[in-house]
């Protein structure tokens, strides 16, 4: 599975979604993860060829090897633990989560998920990046 550029979809107005998204920017030191909101004309593009639906804000996105005939779409828990193994260091051992049966991962995945905003609150708009990191965000306009 190639892994050059994978492109993380994350509900940009989610308090969460936009800490991890600042968690993995700061720690990507390869510079090797690409980032769109799920409310973006980017994502509605690009996510329903690959089973992917814009639409559910509760789902982390990872399309990684696009757009090889190859891509694979990851959600959930499982496109976490790629983002944490692919981080490197100290994050890759916390990818060993793999090792549980996706469907109980997911089951914790979807109670964090249904709490989010009560827990970490809900932006009015989707984060604007750092000038140095507006590169890696596909979904910005101009």
């Amino acid at each position: 599975m190639s892994v050059q550029n994978p492109i993380i979809f994350y509900d940009g107005v989610c308090g969460l979604c936009n800490h991890v998204v600042q968690f993995t920017l700061k720690r990507d030191k390869k510079g090797m993860f690409r980032y769109a909101a799920l409310q973006s004309a980017f994502a509605e593009e690009i996510l329903p060829p690959y089973g992917g639906k814009p639409k559910d804000l509760n789902t982390l996105y990872v399309l990684v090897g696009h757009p090889e005939s190859k891509a694979q779409l990851l959600h959930k828990s499982t496109a976490a633990l790629f983002v944490l193994r692919n981080l490197g260091g100290f994050w890759r051992l916390l990818s060993l989560g793999r090792i549980l049966p996706t469907f109980l991962r997911d089951f914790m995945y979807d109670m964090v998920a249904r709490s989010r905003y009560s827990i970490f609150g809900k932006q009015d708009s989707c984060m604007l990046p750092k000038p140095e990191w507006s590169d890696r965000f596909l979904d910005q306009e101009g």
